[in-house]
């Protein structure tokens, strides 16, 4: 007895690092295949996808593109001449609309704010001239950032005088930028929003973050933060998915400040590094969940089963500064999760995932974890 053979879903993505690495993964059990256009040779996700090595504008790599059955992204600083060139003959998601918004800084604040979300107090720098009087309306100290492309720490400098604001604003070559007031707050956290474009929504994890150099260090599930303030955050995600119209997945960044109340920091449009946790927590990772909602698959909430944490790999001044990795496989409920990039100063190679049965024994691992990891 013979039958017709299934056609898989077919999903592409635009840019082919760790992102996408993880998300070809996360796509393969579920039956998909995957196409990236990413002009990197060595992208790690040509390792599990179908690797088209051309700019991010090549016609032909497009045309492979919008064969797929939908398109999604794992940064935001896509070439608006790509998605102009996809616009009408395949689902991209997130859309054009939540991409702009997010890539760049004072449309993306403008936009949480006109969805009820609170943000900390801004100025939009455009020339020299709104720079007169900029700090003082952000409460005297603030952080100059580049409107787009600075990620990491980057493009990114803190300022506490007039002097200092024009000084960073020359060293970031005066393009465009926000000038952010300092927001007094406890702790940083995430949370990760997923729309299908039928309207099913289901969320990922609060989880707490450190950062180290402007880089994010360690993620960690649970939060330990007030009763109430996941739910919170649920709610803002929400409103801000509903406002935007979200196809696919995006992640909200907050500082909880010392009263409990939520201001967002960042929005990134796709998975983001404090989801990694995800991976080893049981139950369906970020990836997956990026994946169902880009192709409209039955959606669920990807909340982990077990407590878990995350160390990230990045590489230091030192090239002998490496993770002790012998001890990291005999540290219990390690996973580790290599890139495959080399190895340079302040260029995330790799996470570890820390998996334990309660919170107490969690942050012991946690710690034995981070001593092993420059």
């Amino acid at each position: 007895m013979t039958g017709r053979a299934e056609t898989a879903p077919t999903l592409g993505i635009l840019g082919g690092g760790q992102l996408a690495q993880m998300l070809a993964l996360a796509a393969l059990p579920l039956g998909v295949r995957v196409t990236v256009l990413e002009p990197d040779a060595q992208a790690p996700a040509r390792l599990c996808a179908k690797h088209l090595p051309a700019p991010y504008t090549d016609p032909a790599g497009l045309d492979a593109l919008a064969a797929c059955d939908a398109v999604t992204l794992e940064f935001e600083n896509v070439p608006v001449e790509a998605l102009d060139a996809l616009r009408g003959r395949v689902p991209v998601r997130p859309g054009a609309g939540v991409l702009a918004r997010s890539k760049h800084r004072a449309r993306e604040k403008e936009a949480l704010r006109a969805a009820g979300v609170q943000t900390a107090p801004f100025v939009v720098l455009e020339s020299g001239a709104d720079l007169s009087g900029a700090l003082a309306r952000v409460g005297g100290q603030g952080l100059l950032k580049t409107s787009e492309l600075g990620y990491d720490g980057k493009g990114q400098a803190r300022v506490t005088s007039d002097d200092a604001l024009q000084a960073a604003w020359d060293g970031v070559g005066r393009v465009p930028c926000v000038l952010e007031g300092l927001v007094p707050f406890d702790r940083e956290v995430s949370l990760a929003v997923a729309r299908t474009p039928d309207g099913q929504v289901a969320f990922g994890p609060l989880v707490e973050n450190v950062h180290r150099n402007g880089i994010l260090r360690t993620s960690v599930f649970p939060a330990n933060v007030p009763d109430g303030t996941e739910a919170r955050a649920r709610d803002l995600a929400r409103a801000v998915a509903d406002a935007w119209a979200l196809e696919g997945l995006i992640t909200l960044e907050f500082f909880v400040l010392p009263d409990g109340e939520l201001v967002v920091n960042e929005v990134a449009p796709r998975v983001h590094n404090s989801g990694h946790l995800t991976q080893d927590g049981g139950g369906v990772s970020q990836f997956e969940a990026q994946v169902r909602a880009v192709l409209g698959l039955p959606l669920a909430d990807w909340r982990p089963l077990h407590p878990c944490a995350m160390v990230n790999d990045v590489g230091a001044a030192d090239p002998d500064a490496t993770p002790d990795w012998a001890g990291i496989d005999a540290l219990p409920g390690t996973r580790v999760h290599r890139y495959h990039k080399a190895r340079r100063p302040g260029r995330k190679v790799g996470h570890v995932n820390v998996v334990a049965p309660d919170p107490a024994t969690l942050r012991e691992r946690l710690a034995a974890l981070e001593a092993l990891i420059p």
